[in-house]
This record gives C-alpha cells, structure tokens and sequence, in this order.
C-alpha cells in the first residue's frame, strides 16, 4: 500500500512539485556549500588545495554526496519536463496573444534557464572535475587548475552568462519551493521574493568573482 501511495503521490501535479521543491532544497544548498569552498581561491593556493583534498580525502563521502546530487538533478528535471508537458497538454493550443500578469522574467524564463545550466553543468564537470576540456589540467592542484582554466576570455564569457542563468533560475526556484513547502504568507510574500532574489544574487555574485578575479589578476 505505501509503495502504491507513493507512486500515485509522486505521479500527481502536487506530488511532482513537493519532488522539485525537496531537490530544488538539496540543489540551493549545494551551490551556497559549493561557492564557499569555491571563495578560498581569495586566501591563497595552499587553503584552496587543502580544501580540495580534503573533500577528496573520504571516497566514500564523496561518491555518496555525488549520488545524492545525481539523483536530485535527475529527479529535478524529471518533475520539470512532466509538469511543463501536463501544462501543454491542457492547453494543446497555445494563446494568440499572451500578456504576462504577475509573473516574473525570471518565472517566464526558467524553461530556458534550466536547459542551459544542464549544458553548463556538464561542461563544468569536464572543465574542473575529470579535466577533460581543460587546457592543463593537474588533479593535485585546484588553485592552478582554476587559475589557468579562468584565464580564457571565451571560457569567462561562457561562465558568466550560466551564472547569470542560475541567478534567474535560483530566484524563481528559491522563491516557488517556499510556497509549494507552505512557508508563503500574503503578508509575507514581497519580503520572501527579496529573501529569493538576495539569495540567487549572493550565491551567483560569489560564483562571478572567482572568474573576474582571475581575468583582473586579482588571483593568480
């Protein structure tokens, strides 16, 4: 019965949207970890790589914390594609004029965002993780791993316009996983939306400075 009770929860509208909400939890929370490690490239080369080898140190802390990403950033997308194909399905003609009422840019483009910030995700892992679209990459060195992977223009522009992507998709996300979770209040909403906004923008401003740092000669 439980198994049936789930399957028929998470098969639900209301079920996908609490699945991507708890993943959107899971995934917020990494990037706030992930942009604090990622700041110890302003303390110098030997903070940045004892942080790094640290997160190294436990395999098998660290494959777990990779698998709980794997599965949040699956089950994330997977609640995305079936709400975002229900919502067409009940709406099989679309409207000859749409006029945006209440919502935001950011709500509007967050069937963009979202693809493009898998792509980068993906390059991202080649870049710094497995090395494989890095020009010189050195698995015992973080610090000049950035360093050297940061100092392409091309690379910078292409880092800048994800994180512009995630900020979008942060603030929306941040934003619809407090009311799907039922933290939303009417007297509430304009200060959780600038909760979402700060947020994203904290989380992406971090993001931006490591690249922008390295550009500018700030690290190095």
């Amino acid at each position: 019965m439980q198994g049936s009770f789930l399957c028929r929860f998470t098969g639900s509208n209301i079920g996908l949207k609490v699945l991507m909400a708890l993943t959107g939890i899971v995934l917020s929370l990494f990037v706030l970890a992930h942009v604090s490690g990622n700041l110890l490239m302003f303390a110098g080369e030997a903070k940045m790589n004892g942080y790094a080898h640290m997160l190294k140190a436990s395999a098998m802390v660290l494959w777990g914390a990779r698998s709980v990403l794997l599965a949040s950033v699956l089950l994330h997308v997977y609640s995305a594609i079936k709400l975002y194909k229900r919502r067409g399905d009940a709406r099989p003609v679309g409207y000859g004029l749409k006029q945006p009422h209440g919502s935001t840019y950011a709500a509007r483009t967050m069937i963009w965002s979202g693809p493009i910030l898998a792509l980068f995700i993906v390059y991202h892992l080649l870049h710094f993780t497995v090395g494989a679209a890095h020009p010189k990459f050195d698995e015992h060195n973080a610090y000049q791993n950035v360093v050297v992977g940061f100092s392409s223009i091309p690379v910078v522009a292409a880092y800048l316009i994800a994180m512009a992507c995630l900020c979008l998709h942060l603030s929306h996300g941040v934003w619809s996983l407090m009311q799907t979770i039922g933290i939303n209040r009417p007297n509430w909403e304009c200060a959780l939306r600038k909760v979402a906004i700060g947020y994203a923008v904290i989380i992406c401003a971090g993001f931006v400075s490591i690249p922008l740092g390295v550009l500018f000669h700030i690290v190095k």
